[in-house]
Order: C-alpha cells, then sequence, then structure tokens
C-alpha cells in the first residue's frame, strides 16, 4: 500500500498532543472545481487546511501530513463525546466537486483506492467501525461530505464502518416524527443518534437541530431519502445502527 502513496506535503500541520489517541477516519469530498485546484489549497499555507491523505478520481493518492501528526481537516466538529477531532483522527479528501459545483458518483478507481487505504489506516491504527464518518457526521449544521453518493455500504463489506445485515427490514408501523413533534418517540430517536456518536441534546423535542443531524443521518445510512424527517425507515435506521455500536463498544453507548 505505501509504495503506491506519492508524497506531497502540506506545511499546514501540528502536533496531536501527548496520549490522544489516533482512533477516528474522517472522508471529505474536496468540494472544489478540479483535483488540481483542490491540492494546491491543501499545500499551501496561506489557506490553513490540511488533510493525511488526498485521492484523485483516478485513483491516485497523494499524502500531504504524516500520520503522527495532526491535520487540519474537521473544523469545529464532535463525535462520541469528543471535541478535538483533528487530534485523534486520519483525514481523507476525496476529489469531487460537492453539492455546489455539480455532485456526482466516485469513480470506480476512486472508491478502490479510498478502500485500500482505509483498510490499511483502520488496520493499523484499530480504528473502530464506530469511528469511520463522514465529514457531515461530525459538523451536521456545517457540512454534507462525502454525501449520499459515497458507497459507505461498499466499504462496509470489507469491514469499514457501520452498515446493515443482510435481510434487515424497517418496522413500519412507526410514525413519523418532524419538526414540532416531541415526547418520548423523539427522546427515543435523540437517544439512538446520541448513542451512534452524533451530538444531540437529551430533550424531547423536534427541533432544526435534530434535522440537520438527521440529515446527516441519512446522508450516511439513508443515502435515497434525505429530507430531515424521521419516518418508520429512518427510524429503524437509527436503532439498528445503533444496536450495532453498542454491540461493538457496550461500555461507553448508552441509550438514555
Amino acid at each position: 500500500m505505501r509504495e503506491k502513496v506519492i508524497w506531497q506535503p502540506s506545511p499546514n500541520f501540528d502536533d496531536r498532543g501527548e496520549g490522544v489517541p489516533t482512533d477516528m477516519l474522517v472522508l471529505h469530498y474536496t468540494g472544489m472545481e478540479t483535483g488540481t485546484a483542490a491540492l494546491a489549497r491543501l499545500t499551501e499555507e496561506v489557506s490553513q487546511v490540511s488533510a493525511h491523505y488526498f485521492i484523485e478520481e483516478d485513483g491516485t493518492i497523494f499524502q500531504l501530513v504524516e500520520e503522527n501528526k495532526r491535520a487540519w481537516h474537521a473544523g469545529v466538529s464532535s463525535w462520541r463525546g469528543e471535541a478535538n477531532i483533528n487530534a485523534r483522527s486520519i483525514g481523507v479528501e476525496i476529489v469531487n466537486p460537492g453539492h455546489e459545483l455539480g455532485y456526482r458518483t466516485f469513480s470506480d478507481n476512486q472508491m478502490a483506492s479510498v478502500s485500500e487505504l482505509s483498510k490499511d489506516i483502520v488496520q493499523r491504527h484499530g480504528i473502530l467501525p464506530t469511528h469511520v464518518v463522514g465529514h457531515s457526521d461530525i459538523a451536521p449544521a456545517r457540512k454534507q461530505d462525502p454525501g449520499e453518493l459515497f458507497a459507505w455500504d461498499k466499504l462496509a463489506a470489507i469491514g469499514i464502518g457501520l452498515w446493515f445485515p443482510q435481510g434487515w427490514a424497517a418496522d413500519l408501523t412507526l410514525s413519523s416524527l418532524s419538526v414540532g413533534d416531541g415526547g418520548r418517540p423523539v427522546q427515543r430517536l435523540r437517544g439512538f443518534l446520541r448513542g451512534i456518536g452524533y451530538t444531540v441534546a437529551d430533550i424531547d423535542m423536534f427541533d432544526e437541530e435534530l434535522v440537520a443531524v438527521l440529515k446527516a443521518f441519512q446522508r450516511h445510512w439513508r443515502p435515497d431519502l434525505i429530507d430531515g424527517v424521521a419516518d418508520s425507515v429512518t427510524q429503524s435506521a437509527a436503532e439498528e445502527i445503533f444496536n450495532k455500536s453498542v454491540r461493538l463498544t457496550p461500555s461507553k453507548t448508552q441509550l438514555t
């Protein structure tokens, strides 16, 4: 794997901090018109942004920052109660113009490189499936990447991240929840999302904060419908991913 990576150093990094584990993998899209422009931005000092790796549409992999250093890719973000995501994560930028500039499917060569690189990173650092996320997962109010066209299911098939078991089916008897709803069903949904890793308040109201988090959840686990409404499928999906998270990290994932 390492022999396939091209070294293209960025000046935008610093130390991770003593005793901070590298226990997350965060995937992004570049959100710029071309890969060339994105690589230039990530490697120029004035931008103050970077990532550890950068994957072109033809599958070429560049490394910009050493893994033992903190790259500046996550911004204001949080996951599973941790806020300093840059300090504990490996960041991978994947070339795609994004939602504002012509969002499109990630190429087969690109996904092959994402899969190979991600598997290598996860195995070397012992990163749990619960800690493989998109930028939108850790910053749902600000970000949409890598978005609904990213093949999370294919990554999960090789052990990278969480997905549904074969034959999984939603409980279609659940009543839909949306802005203005409240009570125990909303509190239960918030508990599922919080247990997965999202930062959501422990209240029983369906508000705009919950809409943003649900859209992030849907981009990752229900990409066919991103509306911020918790219909029966979205609620069932949240419960399933929560339950899988519990089985992997029972001491840290609790439903309240």
